[in-house]
């Protein structure tokens, strides 16, 4: 883990200790914006030196299991040439998941899911991704699937 993410995960720790919520879905809500931010800090690193752009943007999202109730998360999105990689977050709650990003490749005006990540799992607090084509198998989200899943943005596919 570089100096930077282990400074940005003990950052969120101390922030997310040191304020009180009401409930546990809104520490899940602080969470996944502060995840959802590291996540795109650590992104950037890895693609220093390569020509792709990385670039914030708000996701509105309405959660039924905690009434309906809505909230903004950052997403991501990756641009390279004419084809984008966008991190785009779907749900807080799934089944046996907190926090999903829906990874899509938009390309000649269509959109391809290309995975999913979790913030947490069964697997723990640790991020962990499934491909679109497999959405059972899960893998530990890292610097190499990371590269793997960019791959889509040479290939168009």
């Amino acid at each position: 883990m570089s100096a930077k993410a282990l400074f940005l995960k003990k950052l969120q720790e101390q922030q997310t200790s040191c304020r009180t919520f009401d409930s546990k879905s809104e520490a899940d809500i602080a969470a996944f914006r502060l995840r959802m931010t590291a996540l795109q800090d650590t992104m950037e690193s890895w693609l220093t030196g390569t020509g792709i752009r990385a670039e914030s943007c708000d996701t509105l999202l309405s959660e039924m299991l905690i009434g309906g109730r809505s909230f903004r998360v950052p997403g991501i999105h990756l641009r390279f040439e004419d084809k984008t990689l966008r991190f785009t977050p779907l749900f807080l709650y799934g089944q046996g998941t907190t926090g999903c990003v829906e990874a899509t490749l938009c390309h000649q005006r269509r959109a391809t899911p290309v995975c999913r990540l979790f913030m947490r799992s069964d697997a723990g607090d640790i991020w962990t991704y499934s491909r679109a084509a497999t959405p059972n198998s899960r893998f530990a989200f890292s610097e190499d699937a990371f590269f793997d899943i960019l791959s889509c943005l040479l290939t168009g596919q």
